[in-house]
């Protein structure tokens, strides 16, 4: 008994002692004995292509069936939490035709937003600008504005404004900002003279966007600040935009006609810029975080961000850097952008 145990160890020793490039071989061994690695995981494979096709064709997706485009398009970068899923159903399954397929979608993620991982901020600038849909059910209003005065920005946007807490919030940014102008259930404030401020009419019935000049040192500024239709997903009418939509076109329209060149957007649009229906805005202006942020920027809901529907657009002016800011009491997470004019 002696003799075949020790006989025995010695032997597993001496497999535990091969090199790596023996057990590799002994796995290609395993691999090439195994004749069912290529039909086994074909679902997880069809699963992988599919995936891939989304990502590369989703603005082929229609929108006429309960605007399911611009759904998938607004959680568009989610659709990669589907590899590392498949990738774990390849590997159990041992599927060399699941692994291999996986590969499509992976690279398709990556060429898409891997670039949103990377930190593209950069220093210096000349004006900072932020946004905060502050929520008209905020209990906290007082402590919202003392988050956002302390953000540093020179030029602020506030949307969902309610008409009874509107004192409490020119209240709490007085110290700070000495010009300011409140349009339908949105304002603008800063630290330099603000002139020229008008509603923009999007098509709403009352308002909710409004456009500005600010002077800064470095000269004039038209500074729009906007906050489209919410949007729903209801099971008997889909992704309910169409209002949302139309107020995007609106809004587009106005920016285009105009005629200061140096051009800021700032607001809650309700959409990412992946959603095909803001083109009418996307198409003309640049977002801040895809230019110069540090990471995706998700804005919405605060409790846990998935996706940034908040948005710093410009265009004539140059993005350098691009966050989002600390929580306070609303629902949406407060952004914030540098620029050089």
């Amino acid at each position: 008994m002696t003799q075949e145990y020790t006989a025995e160890s010695q032997v597993d020793g001496a497999e535990d002692n091969d090199p790596p490039t023996s057990r590799f071989r002994a796995f290609v061994d395993r691999v090439r004995g195994d004749r069912g690695i290529w039909r086994r995981g074909l679902v997880l494979a069809v699963l992988a292509v599919l995936t891939a096709l989304l990502m590369i064709l989703h603005a082929q997706v229609p929108n006429r069936i309960g605007n399911l485009g611009s759904l998938m398009e607004t959680f568009l970068p989610w659709l990669g939490l589907l590899v590392p899923v498949i990738l774990v159903g390849a590997l159990v399954r041992r599927s060399a035709t699941a692994l291999i397929a996986l590969l499509l979608p992976a690279v398709v993620w990556v060429n898409l937003f891997g670039g949103l991982l990377l930190d593209k901020s950069g220093g210096g600038g000349d004006l900072t600008v932020a946004t905060h849909n502050v929520n008209a059910e905020n209990t906290d209003p007082e402590g919202t504005a003392r988050e956002v005065a302390a953000s540093g920005a020179d030029v602020v946007a506030l949307e969902e404004l309610k008409a009874s807490a509107v004192p409490t919030y020119e209240k709490g940014l007085a110290g700070t900002y000495k010009y300011h102008s409140v349009q339908g259930t949105v304002g603008l404030w800063s630290k330099y003279p603000v002139t020229g401020s008008s509603p923009v009419d999007i098509g709403m019935g009352w308002t909710r966007a409004m456009r500005a000049t600010v002077t800064t040192p470095k000269g004039e500024v038209a500074v729009y600040v906007a906050h489209l239709p919410s949007v729903r997903v209801k099971l008997h009418a889909g992704f309910t935009a169409n209002q949302r939509d139309n107020s995007a076109d609106a809004l587009g329209e106005a920016i285009a006609d105009e005629e200061i060149r140096r051009v800021v957007l700032l607001g809650d649009l309700n959409g990412t810029m992946n959603d095909r229906s803001l083109n009418a805005v996307t198409s003309q202006m640049r977002s801040t975080q895809g230019a110069a942020g540090d990471g995706y920027g998700f804005s919405w809901p605060a409790a846990f961000p998935m996706a940034r529907i908040d948005q710093i657009m410009v265009k004539g002016v140059e993005p350098l850097s691009s966050w989002t800011l600390p929580r306070t009491g609303s629902d949406h997470l407060p952004i914030a952008a540098r620029i050089e004019l």
